[in-house]
């Protein structure tokens, strides 16, 4: 197994919560050290429980930080600095003037007064990447408003999209665009280490909650856009393709998504429907104008099945069905299983970068570390 593709890449982490870190966690799992710098009491994520991890320290103490740190901090080293120590500010600006990559998440401004926003710290580190991310970027009229994923949710228009179309707006079960915005991080960063390559200089990425939430609304905001009605909630169902959405079973709910017009006529063979001969909805446009009367043969039709029965007869013949699971049942799944997406870095449980290499490794030993565990060099 060749290195990790990442390997040699120095990057400082002065990043907390989740979208900063996950950029710097992707990165460790590519193989850059990472150094995470923690205030004295830590990322707030640390104290983000129940649940709560404890493992013996080498004092013969234990460390109790909550499971939500350890999903995003994995194989970084972690050192504490005040910024108003002034011993502490030399340490961290050497260990920056070493670096190739910053990433940061403090609000606009915030950093300049102790000299680590990025025109201070290129100025003596011209190759510097300066990842900035916050939650609504470096101008405009919000720049210097605060902001949360769960917030930034129902600004982006993502919360009217989700749920039931009586009830009220949902969020997404998971911080959905402080992860979209970690990944959007790392192409960043990787774009700008390629256009170094050439120049020879660094430069600031600007990643904003909002730009990222809004910039994923994808074929919503095409709808929109395009299309030039406001798209609005449909539950479980799709707003351009039908059937493609939740279905009853005898025994529960399944998910039947249908991309294409064999697909459909395949599933009606399975159903013992005839409407892929109905020229309402032969084509996916008619099944889309008539979507009420399709939904209600095709539920009643399915409701006589078992889900499992019918997953495996839908399988059989190409058309995508699957069940509703739990998190516990989707980690159990044999294809997550088999793809080895459950490590055990250090003993502490966890999910590994989902990217595979046909050469290189992409997964770390190393679990979350200890806060203040690591040394103020890079390790090269």
């Amino acid at each position: 197994m060749a290195d990790r593709p990442l390997k040699g890449l120095r990057v400082v982490e002065l990043a907390r919560i989740l979208a900063g870190p996950w950029i710097g966690q992707t990165l460790a799992d590519l193989g850059a050290e990472v150094i995470k710098v923690e205030s004295p009491g830590g990322d707030d994520t640390r104290r983000w429980g129940p649940p709560f991890i404890e493992r013996p320290l080498p004092d013969g103490g234990t460390e109790r930080v909550a499971a939500y740190f350890h999903c995003a901090n994995r194989g970084k080293s972690s050192v504490t600095c005040d910024f108003g120590d002034p011993d502490d500010l030399a340490r961290l600006k050497a260990l920056i003037a070493e670096a190739d990559v910053v990433i940061e998440n403090f609000r606009p401004g915030q950093l300049a007064r102790f000299g680590l926003d990025y025109d201070s710290l290129s100025a003596e580190n011209p190759g510097l990447v300066y990842a900035s991310v916050t939650g609504f970027g470096q101008d405009g009229p919000r720049a210097r408003q605060p902001g949360y994923d769960f917030m930034i949710q129902g600004m982006t228009g993502i919360m009217d999209l989700t749920g039931d179309p009586q009830g009220e707006p949902q969020k997404v079960g998971v911080a959905w665009i402080d992860i979209f915005t970690g990944l959007y991080g790392v192409i960043g960063i990787q774009a700008a280490l390629a256009e170094r390559a050439a120049s020879g200089r660094g430069q600031q990425v600007d990643l904003s909650l909002m730009d990222c939430g809004t910039a994923v609304l994808a074929n919503q905001a095409a709808n929109f856009l395009l299309g030039g009605s406001t798209p609005s909630r449909l539950g479980n169902a799709h707003p351009n393709i039908v059937p493609y959405q939740v279905f009853p079973a005898a025994d529960g709910h399944l998910i039947i998504a249908c991309g294409n017009d064999r697909q459909f006529a395949a599933l009606c063979d399975v159903l013992g429907l005839d409407c892929a001969q109905d020229p309402r909805f032969r084509e996916n446009a008619g099944r889309v104008a008539n979507r009420e009367a399709l939904i209600a043969a095709m539920s009643e039709a399915t409701r006589a099945w078992a889900k499992s029965g019918l997953i495996d007869a839908l399988t059989a013949v190409g058309v995508p069905g699957g069940p509703i699971n739990s998190v516990a049942e989707a980690l159990d799944d044999p294809q997550i299983r088999a793809r080895g997406l459950r490590i055990t870095p250090e003993g502490i449980a966890g999910l590994r970068s989902p990217v595979r290499f046909s050469r290189s490794d992409s997964i770390s030993d190393r679990a979350a570390p200890v806060l203040g565990s690591g040394n103020w060099g890079f390790s090269g």
